[in-house]
């Protein structure tokens, strides 16, 4: 049995992975940087933007030779912004899925402090969470590193071990599994493709839910 819930929110909460995308593959083809989506979803979603632009940097020099254009991430987060500010949604059926857990919860996400709480305040998730909202500025490891799932166990005061996180990516599966936790991967964001369920199982992930009305009896089952 659980004692507490850890949800990622990119992609988990908000649907918001499908269109950073969608953003950030079109600003990637205008330089010369080209992927097949479901490979770039599959490598990518779940990292800090520090550390996409880091790999994004890697792969300029390595295909193209040249490193990224110096404007490139400012101008990409600001377009990713722009469509994110106005287009954002919460996933369809989370608000009652989150309800449904009456114990313990938290978002630990590789968002950006400002850019997760604008997300949550937006679609009117903040409040089942607040004060417990945590993203990769509390931790000097983000995900696939285990810190940040470890930091929002300690500020819930539940044991790792009886925890489950809640994630869309590989990165993020792994960090949870890295923490000790059990892990549910989530399928029901507009990113998803039929390649992100195998990838979040071979990952470690226990279970796939691939809409959060599947969600909603199991955790109705978990302690208040």
């Amino acid at each position: 049995m659980f004692d507490a819930v850890i949800f990622d929110c990119d992609g988990c909460l908000v649907d918001s992975e499908v269109l950073v995308a969608e953003v950030v593959l079109a600003q990637l083809a205008a330089i010369g940087l080209t992927y097949d989506r479901d490979d770039y979803l599959g490598r990518f979603t779940g990292l800090t933007v520090a550390a996409f632009y880091e790999l994004q940097e890697a792969e300029s020099r390595a295909r193209l030779g040249r490193p990224l254009p110096d404007d490139f991430a400012q101008s990409c987060q600001d377009a990713v912004r722009s469509a994110v500010g106005t287009r954002v949604a919460a996933v369809t059926g989370v608000h009652e899925a989150v309800q449904a857990v009456r114990g313990r919860k938290a978002v630990a996400s590789s968002s950006t402090a400002l850019s997760l709480h604008q997300k949550l305040r937006h679609t009117g998730l903040w409040p089942h969470f607040d004060p417990h909202i945590y993203s990769a500025n509390d931790v000097a490891r983000a995900k696939p590193a285990p810190d940040l799932f470890l930091h929002a166990a300690q500020a819930l005061g539940a044991d790792p071990a009886r925890c489950l996180a809640i994630e869309d990516s590989s990165n993020g599966v792994i960090a949870a599994r890295a923490a000790g936790m059990t892990v549910w991967g989530f399928t029901g964001g507009g990113h998803a493709t039929p390649g992100t369920a195998p990838r979040l199982r071979e990952a470690g992930a226990e279970r796939v839910i691939t809409h959060w009305a599947q969600a909603v009896p199991l955790f109705s089952l978990l302690p208040g």
